[in-house]
């Protein structure tokens, strides 16, 4: 795929996919409005905030890269053509599901909804599935040794604290 068309559809399946997840459906349960401190704890508020500035930088950085550097899009239908191994890539293998992640339960936190809370521990479930039964099998099939390299050396959800040395 070329940049251009990889760019495209990578925008469109960041509005269509995440922005479904992480932004509509967290409207729909919460409303976005501020209730009750969950355990009477300010400071959940404040790490909510912080998991939300963290994590949309984190998605939208992952996003560009696959377009830019990988010349594809996240969509499984229009997968990348090259292994996009460089900036946050270089840390933990799916920036783009942490980034969810942090985003989720950030606002979880913010607006002190438990059921937001609870859907964002099922969207951690339901993404560790995929990406151990089709994702990565996939990747494993299209890449093979770069692919298995990779995740010799780079951990699933959990940063490492120094960038991977990848040889391309």
């Amino acid at each position: 795929m070329k940049r251009a068309p990889a760019v495209l559809g990578s925008a469109i399946f960041l509005v269509l996919a995440p922005g479904t997840v992480m932004v509509f459906v967290p409207w729909a349960i919460c409303r976005w409005r501020i209730g009750p401190l969950l355990l009477e704890f300010p400071p959940f508020r404040v790490v909510g905030v912080l998991m939300i500035m963290a994590g949309l930088p984190v998605l939208l950085e992952s996003f560009a890269r696959f377009a830019m550097q990988g010349l594809g899009t996240p969509a499984p239908v229009a997968p990348p053509s090259h292994l996009v191994v460089t900036g946050l890539y270089l840390y933990v293998r799916n920036p783009m599901y942490v980034a969810g992640l942090l985003l989720v339960l950030g606002q979880g936190l913010l607006f002190g909804s438990v059921r937001l809370l609870e859907y964002g521990l099922f969207l951690w479930l339901a993404s560790f599935v995929f990406v151990v039964l089709y994702e990565e099998p996939a990747l494993h099939r299209k890449f093979g040794k770069e692919y298995e390299d990779f995740c010799a050396h780079v951990p699933r959800w959990i940063p490492r604290l120094k960038p991977f040395e990848h040889r391309s």
